[in-house]
């Protein structure tokens, strides 16, 4: 039977689970927006609303199905973003994309083929295309320590140290040392932020071609491989049986609603939903979706304030924001670099794919996403076809 109330093991839980969730990965998701072309109002607003729809989503869906379902942003999916060309339009144009992706993963809830489809592109592909968009934005923080010593070293030594501790609060402590590095170089007191809690801002979307497959359909892609299809994986691992298709479909109508005031994705959590769903959430099996309650909540409250903390980032220099970025993602890069060359018959074509998404090469308005995972899917046809 389903308590009325959360176990308070539960409640703290869930509040590793926020931290963990928003303070790791807030970077990415604000040099994506930025790369965009996000205004500041604008990536506050994206930020604010991206962490209120995980939020809003994790508290419905889990006290719906009473199962630890952890909602996120898509992290993947953001670093995406940072790496891809700004629309000729704007952020509208991404704005547009954003929703088109959102509306293929509802579809793709609703409509099996399409969600069998997403399945049945190679996990050697998909995680190389990922590790290829990765790889340009992990090398930025040693780029910084070379122009920016001062400011990145001790950012990146303190990631390194607290990770040997414990790898969850690795990028917090690198985003407090962070902060602790802008204040000391302003010395003036100047690192306020004018406002503390954020408002939405809402951007009329408009539609085309190149931006819709050249952002909206890699997004897609990018955040059901490496996001909602493990996620449900994960669950299924401690025993839960989640309703796969419903879940892609409420991430996608929240990523819907969510896209005109700048959220780029919302989707099913993978590394949180493990922390959600084992024995240290809490004993009994049949209470742990309270953590993932929780969580939620924790995650609107984090965004509420989004516009501080994009205010207080905004001081930051720019090789310092992408420090925090690269060395959130260099675990992500590395899982992702080493699932795609695991299997030798496949290794030629995830290479492929690989190489020519780092590449960062835009041809036509589509971007180096789409054309290494045009490549590497070519080269994995005809391979397999000679074998």
């Amino acid at each position: 039977m389903a308590r009325p109330f959360p176990p308070v093991q539960t409640i703290s839980t869930g509040l590793v689970v926020a931290v963990v969730g928003f303070f790791s990965s807030f970077p990415i998701v604000l040099q994506g927006l930025v790369a965009m072309g996000a205004s500041e109002a604008e990536a506050a607003s994206g930020l604010m609303m991206a962490a209120v729809a995980m939020g809003v989503t994790a508290i419905v869906v889990s006290l719906w199905y009473r199962q630890p379902i952890s909602v996120a942003w898509s992290t993947p999916g953001a670093a995406l973003l940072a790496v891809s060309a700004t629309p000729l339009v704007g952020f509208s144009d991404a704005v547009g994309a954003f929703l088109c992706a959102g509306a293929l993963t509802v579809v793709a809830g609703m409509w099996r083929p399409l969600g069998r489809l997403a399945a049945a592109i190679p996990t050697t592909l998909a995680q190389a295309m990922l590790g290829g968009v990765l790889l340009p934005l992990c090398i930025i923080p040693f780029k910084a320590a070379v122009e920016l010593p001062w400011q990145a070293l001790p950012v990146i030594l303190t990631w390194f140290i607290a990770g040997r501790i414990n790898r969850l609060i690795a990028v917090p402590a690198a985003v407090v040392a962070a902060a602790i590095v802008v204040v000391l170089n302003a010395g003036d007191g100047s690192v306020r932020p004018e406002h503390l809690v954020a408002a939405p801002v809402w951007t009329i979307p408009t539609f085309s071609i190149a931006s819709a497959i050249g952002i909206g359909i890699p997004l897609f892609i990018v955040t059901m491989a490496t996001q909602n299809i493990p996620g449900i994986a994960v669950m299924r691992s401690f025993g839960y049986a989640p309703i796969a298709g419903k879940l892609f479909s409420a991430v996608g109508g929240a990523s819907i609603l969510s896209a005109p005031f700048g959220a780029p994705a919302t989707c099913l959590a993978a590394i949180t939903a493990a922390m959600c769903s084992n024995e240290d959430s809490y004993p009994d099996p049949n209470q742990r979706y309270w953590s993932a309650v929780m969580a939620g909540l924790f995650y609107c409250v984090f965004g509420v304030f989004a516009v501080a903390i994009t205010g207080f980032a905004a001081h930051a220099d720019p090789l310092l924001m992408g420090t925090l970025t690269g060395i959130a993602l260099i675990g992500v890069m590395a899982n992702a670099t080493f699932a795609a060359l695991e299997l030798p018959a496949e290794r030629e074509a995830a290479i492929l794919t690989f190489a020519i998404t780092a590449s960062g090469i835009t041809v036509f308005g589509l971007g180096a996403a789409v054309w290494g995972l045009a490549a590497g899917g070519i080269a994995y046809l005809v391979t397999n076809r000679s074998r």
